[in-house]
Protein backbone atom coordinates (compact mmCIF):
# COMPACT_ATOMS: atom_id res chain seq x y z
CA UNK A 1 0.00 0.00 0.00
CA UNK A 2 2.63 2.44 0.82
CA UNK A 3 4.97 1.46 -2.47
CA UNK A 4 1.22 2.61 -4.43
CA UNK A 5 0.80 5.43 -2.20
CA UNK A 6 4.00 6.88 -3.04
CA UNK A 7 3.95 5.88 -6.77
CA UNK A 8 0.30 7.71 -7.17
CA UNK A 9 2.05 10.76 -5.33
CA UNK A 10 5.16 10.82 -7.92
CA UNK A 11 2.51 10.66 -10.87
CA UNK A 12 0.64 13.63 -9.31
CA UNK A 13 3.71 15.69 -8.45
CA UNK A 14 5.42 14.79 -11.98
CA UNK A 15 1.95 15.92 -14.55
CA UNK A 16 1.82 18.81 -12.06
CA UNK A 17 4.98 19.37 -12.94
CA UNK A 18 4.52 19.10 -16.54
CA UNK A 19 1.25 21.27 -16.41
CA UNK A 20 2.41 24.10 -15.02
CA UNK A 21 5.74 23.63 -17.44
CA UNK A 22 2.81 23.46 -20.43
CA UNK A 23 1.16 26.77 -18.88
CA UNK A 24 4.34 28.81 -18.48
CA UNK A 25 5.03 27.47 -22.16
CA UNK A 26 1.45 28.70 -22.97
CA UNK A 27 1.19 32.30 -21.23
CA UNK A 28 3.16 34.55 -23.70
CA UNK A 29 0.93 33.54 -26.38
CA UNK A 30 -2.04 33.92 -24.57
CA UNK A 31 -0.42 37.30 -23.68
CA UNK A 32 0.04 38.45 -27.22
CA UNK A 33 -3.35 37.81 -27.90
CA UNK A 34 -4.48 39.35 -25.59
CA UNK A 35 -2.37 42.99 -26.19
CA UNK A 36 -3.20 42.32 -29.63
CA UNK A 37 -7.17 42.23 -28.88
CA UNK A 38 -7.13 45.01 -26.58
CA UNK A 39 -5.98 49.03 -27.55
CA UNK A 40 -2.74 50.43 -26.63
CA UNK A 41 -3.99 52.48 -23.62
CA UNK A 42 -5.53 49.18 -21.95
CA UNK A 43 -1.78 47.36 -22.62
CA UNK A 44 -0.15 49.98 -20.32
CA UNK A 45 -3.24 50.26 -17.77
CA UNK A 46 -2.36 49.57 -14.20
CA UNK A 47 -3.34 46.34 -13.27
CA UNK A 48 -3.33 45.10 -16.44
CA UNK A 49 -6.20 42.99 -18.53
CA UNK A 50 -5.79 39.83 -18.44
CA UNK A 51 -8.73 38.84 -20.32
CA UNK A 52 -8.75 39.37 -23.98
CA UNK A 53 -10.59 42.38 -25.30
CA UNK A 54 -12.83 43.20 -28.90
CA UNK A 55 -10.36 45.08 -30.85
CA UNK A 56 -8.63 42.60 -32.47
CA UNK A 57 -10.08 42.83 -35.89
CA UNK A 58 -9.96 46.13 -35.78
CA UNK A 59 -5.48 45.68 -34.83
CA UNK A 60 -5.76 43.38 -37.67
CA UNK A 61 -7.27 45.75 -40.10
CA UNK A 62 -4.53 48.21 -39.10
CA UNK A 63 -1.82 46.12 -40.08
CA UNK A 64 -3.37 44.96 -43.64
CA UNK A 65 -3.76 48.85 -44.11
CA UNK A 66 -0.22 49.61 -42.52
CA UNK A 67 1.94 47.64 -44.26
CA UNK A 68 1.76 44.33 -47.59
CA UNK A 69 1.11 41.87 -44.97
CA UNK A 70 0.58 39.23 -47.30
CA UNK A 71 3.01 40.43 -49.97
CA UNK A 72 5.42 39.79 -47.25
CA UNK A 73 3.95 36.80 -46.25
CA UNK A 74 4.45 35.16 -49.37
CA UNK A 75 7.82 36.06 -49.83
CA UNK A 76 8.39 34.76 -46.49
CA UNK A 77 6.81 31.40 -46.99
CA UNK A 78 8.96 31.14 -50.69
CA UNK A 79 12.41 31.72 -48.60
CA UNK A 80 11.61 29.91 -46.14
CA UNK A 81 10.50 27.28 -47.76
CA UNK A 82 13.18 27.19 -50.14
CA UNK A 83 15.96 27.44 -47.63
CA UNK A 84 14.62 24.40 -45.49
CA UNK A 85 14.25 22.13 -48.82
CA UNK A 86 18.05 22.73 -49.81
CA UNK A 87 19.23 22.75 -46.23
CA UNK A 88 17.47 19.06 -45.72
CA UNK A 89 19.24 17.94 -49.05
CA UNK A 90 22.49 19.36 -49.08
CA UNK A 91 23.10 18.46 -45.59
CA UNK A 92 21.69 15.24 -45.34
CA UNK A 93 23.95 14.35 -47.98
CA UNK A 94 27.52 15.95 -46.59
CA UNK A 95 26.41 14.18 -43.78
CA UNK A 96 25.95 10.96 -44.99
CA UNK A 97 29.10 11.20 -46.54
CA UNK A 98 30.73 12.13 -43.53
CA UNK A 99 29.63 9.48 -41.41
CA UNK A 100 29.50 6.56 -43.31
CA UNK A 101 31.93 7.04 -46.20
CA UNK A 102 36.06 7.27 -45.16
CA UNK A 103 37.51 9.02 -47.85
CA UNK A 104 40.92 10.98 -47.93
CA UNK A 105 40.69 14.08 -45.84
CA UNK A 106 37.40 13.31 -44.17
CA UNK A 107 38.36 14.69 -40.67
CA UNK A 108 39.60 18.04 -42.07
CA UNK A 109 37.12 18.78 -43.57
CA UNK A 110 34.99 18.22 -41.34
CA UNK A 111 36.80 20.22 -38.59
CA UNK A 112 36.84 23.02 -41.38
CA UNK A 113 33.07 22.43 -41.26
CA UNK A 114 32.61 22.63 -37.38
CA UNK A 115 35.22 25.95 -37.82
CA UNK A 116 32.60 27.56 -40.05
CA UNK A 117 29.80 27.19 -37.77
CA UNK A 118 31.56 28.69 -34.99
CA UNK A 119 32.45 31.98 -36.47
CA UNK A 120 29.83 34.88 -35.33
CA UNK A 121 26.97 35.02 -37.95
CA UNK A 122 27.79 39.20 -37.32
CA UNK A 123 31.57 38.63 -39.29
CA UNK A 124 30.15 36.94 -41.99
CA UNK A 125 27.16 39.51 -43.38
CA UNK A 126 30.25 42.30 -44.91
CA UNK A 127 31.86 39.65 -47.21
CA UNK A 128 28.56 37.94 -47.61
CA UNK A 129 26.95 40.89 -48.81
CA UNK A 130 29.79 42.22 -50.91
CA UNK A 131 29.42 38.67 -52.67
CA UNK A 132 25.45 38.89 -53.68
CA UNK A 133 26.33 42.60 -54.89
CA UNK A 134 29.13 41.12 -57.08
CA UNK A 135 26.75 38.68 -58.52
CA UNK A 136 23.76 41.54 -58.88
CA UNK A 137 21.45 39.39 -56.53
CA UNK A 138 21.35 42.15 -53.68
CA UNK A 139 17.16 42.43 -53.28
CA UNK A 140 15.87 39.73 -55.21
CA UNK A 141 14.75 36.71 -53.64
CA UNK A 142 18.47 34.61 -54.19
CA UNK A 143 19.98 36.84 -51.44
CA UNK A 144 17.90 35.17 -49.21
CA UNK A 145 17.43 31.49 -50.41
CA UNK A 146 21.50 31.17 -51.64
CA UNK A 147 23.32 32.10 -48.51
CA UNK A 148 20.97 29.55 -46.30
CA UNK A 149 21.39 26.66 -48.95
CA UNK A 150 23.50 24.94 -46.49
CA UNK A 151 24.96 25.17 -42.93
CA UNK A 152 27.23 23.21 -40.69
CA UNK A 153 24.84 23.12 -37.54
CA UNK A 154 22.64 20.53 -40.17
CA UNK A 155 25.85 18.79 -41.13
CA UNK A 156 27.31 18.26 -38.00
CA UNK A 157 23.84 17.32 -36.76
CA UNK A 158 22.71 14.71 -39.59
CA UNK A 159 26.13 13.82 -39.01
CA UNK A 160 26.07 12.80 -35.55
CA UNK A 161 22.32 10.96 -35.94
CA UNK A 162 23.56 9.04 -38.80
CA UNK A 163 26.75 7.68 -36.96
CA UNK A 164 24.08 6.07 -34.72
CA UNK A 165 20.94 5.31 -36.44
CA UNK A 166 22.22 3.87 -39.64
CA UNK A 167 23.61 0.15 -39.71
CA UNK A 168 27.09 -0.34 -41.34
CA UNK A 169 25.72 -3.46 -42.31
CA UNK A 170 22.94 -2.02 -44.72
CA UNK A 171 25.68 0.26 -46.23
CA UNK A 172 27.78 -2.99 -46.98
CA UNK A 173 24.53 -4.93 -48.00
CA UNK A 174 23.34 -2.03 -50.27
CA UNK A 175 27.38 -2.01 -51.65
CA UNK A 176 27.40 -5.77 -52.52
CA UNK A 177 23.63 -4.93 -54.53
CA UNK A 178 25.97 -2.63 -56.49
CA UNK A 179 24.07 0.80 -55.18
CA UNK A 180 25.89 3.94 -55.28
CA UNK A 181 26.21 6.41 -53.00
CA UNK A 182 23.26 8.53 -54.13
CA UNK A 183 20.99 5.25 -54.11
CA UNK A 184 22.45 4.41 -51.05
CA UNK A 185 21.34 7.97 -49.56
CA UNK A 186 18.20 7.75 -51.05
CA UNK A 187 17.33 4.00 -49.94
CA UNK A 188 19.45 3.63 -46.77
CA UNK A 189 19.83 6.90 -45.58
CA UNK A 190 17.21 8.64 -45.71
CA UNK A 191 14.35 6.33 -44.25
CA UNK A 192 16.42 6.36 -41.06
CA UNK A 193 17.16 9.59 -41.00
CA UNK A 194 13.58 11.44 -41.24
CA UNK A 195 13.49 11.92 -37.53
CA UNK A 196 16.45 13.77 -37.59
CA UNK A 197 15.48 15.63 -41.05
CA UNK A 198 12.22 16.65 -39.08
CA UNK A 199 13.54 18.27 -36.11
CA UNK A 200 16.29 20.02 -38.93
CA UNK A 201 13.53 21.42 -41.05
CA UNK A 202 11.60 22.92 -38.36
CA UNK A 203 14.44 24.24 -36.92
CA UNK A 204 15.56 26.03 -40.43
CA UNK A 205 12.29 27.40 -41.26
CA UNK A 206 11.45 28.45 -37.97
CA UNK A 207 14.80 30.34 -38.35
CA UNK A 208 14.16 31.79 -41.86
CA UNK A 209 10.77 32.94 -40.39
CA UNK A 210 11.96 35.06 -37.74
CA UNK A 211 15.52 36.08 -39.13
CA UNK A 212 15.57 40.35 -38.98
CA UNK A 213 18.84 41.08 -39.94
CA UNK A 214 20.08 39.21 -42.67
CA UNK A 215 16.89 40.95 -44.93
CA UNK A 216 17.20 43.81 -43.20
CA UNK A 217 20.25 44.90 -45.06
CA UNK A 218 19.45 42.31 -48.30
CA UNK A 219 16.48 43.38 -49.18
CA UNK A 220 16.85 47.34 -50.18
CA UNK A 221 13.06 47.79 -51.57
CA UNK A 222 10.93 48.85 -49.00
CA UNK A 223 7.99 47.21 -50.90
CA UNK A 224 9.54 43.88 -51.33
CA UNK A 225 10.49 42.64 -47.57
CA UNK A 226 9.95 39.74 -45.16
CA UNK A 227 7.62 39.42 -42.74
CA UNK A 228 9.46 40.80 -39.68
CA UNK A 229 10.97 43.52 -41.85
CA UNK A 230 7.14 44.62 -42.80
CA UNK A 231 6.02 44.33 -39.29
CA UNK A 232 8.84 46.40 -37.72
CA UNK A 233 7.76 49.17 -40.55
CA UNK A 234 4.49 49.41 -38.42
CA UNK A 235 6.70 50.99 -35.44
CA UNK A 236 5.98 55.25 -36.11
CA UNK A 237 8.54 57.88 -35.88
CA UNK A 238 7.13 59.39 -32.76
CA UNK A 239 4.27 57.50 -31.86
CA UNK A 240 3.37 53.85 -32.23
CA UNK A 241 0.15 51.93 -31.84
CA UNK A 242 1.51 48.76 -29.61
CA UNK A 243 -1.63 46.87 -30.07
CA UNK A 244 -1.96 47.04 -33.62
CA UNK A 245 2.09 46.15 -33.80
CA UNK A 246 1.41 43.04 -31.31
CA UNK A 247 -1.04 42.24 -33.82
CA UNK A 248 1.51 42.03 -36.24
CA UNK A 249 3.40 40.01 -34.61
CA UNK A 250 0.58 37.34 -33.46
CA UNK A 251 -0.53 37.23 -36.94
CA UNK A 252 2.94 36.39 -37.96
CA UNK A 253 3.59 33.41 -35.54
CA UNK A 254 0.40 31.71 -36.62
CA UNK A 255 1.69 30.27 -39.55
CA UNK A 256 4.76 29.14 -37.29
CA UNK A 257 2.77 27.04 -35.09
CA UNK A 258 0.95 25.51 -37.77
CA UNK A 259 4.15 24.36 -39.33
CA UNK A 260 5.16 23.27 -35.51
CA UNK A 261 2.05 20.72 -34.98
CA UNK A 262 2.72 19.30 -38.41
CA UNK A 263 6.56 18.50 -38.41
CA UNK A 264 6.32 17.37 -34.65
CA UNK A 265 3.74 15.14 -35.55
CA UNK A 266 5.87 13.75 -38.35
CA UNK A 267 8.90 13.63 -35.61
CA UNK A 268 7.54 11.76 -33.26
CA UNK A 269 5.81 9.22 -35.56
CA UNK A 270 8.88 8.59 -37.33
CA UNK A 271 10.53 8.41 -34.06
CA UNK A 272 8.73 5.90 -32.75
CA UNK A 273 8.52 3.98 -35.91
CA UNK A 274 12.94 4.00 -35.96
CA UNK A 275 11.92 2.47 -32.36
CA UNK A 276 9.87 -0.24 -33.32
CA UNK A 277 12.37 -1.25 -35.98
CA UNK A 278 15.39 -1.26 -33.86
Amino acid sequence: MRAETAARSRTIVGHAVLLLGVLITIFPFYWMFVMASNTTGDIFAYPPKLIPGSHLWENMNKVFDGIDFWGSMGITVVAATSVTFLVLLFDSLAAFAFAKYDFPGRKVLFWIVLATFMIPMQLALVPQFVTLAWLGWVGSLKALIIPGAANAFGIFWMRQYAQGAIADELIQASRVDGAGFFRQWWTVGLPVLRPGLAFLGIFTFFHIWNDYLWPLIVMTDPGKVTLQVAVQQLNGVYTTDQSMVIAGALMSVIPLIGVFLIGSRHFIANLAAGAMKF
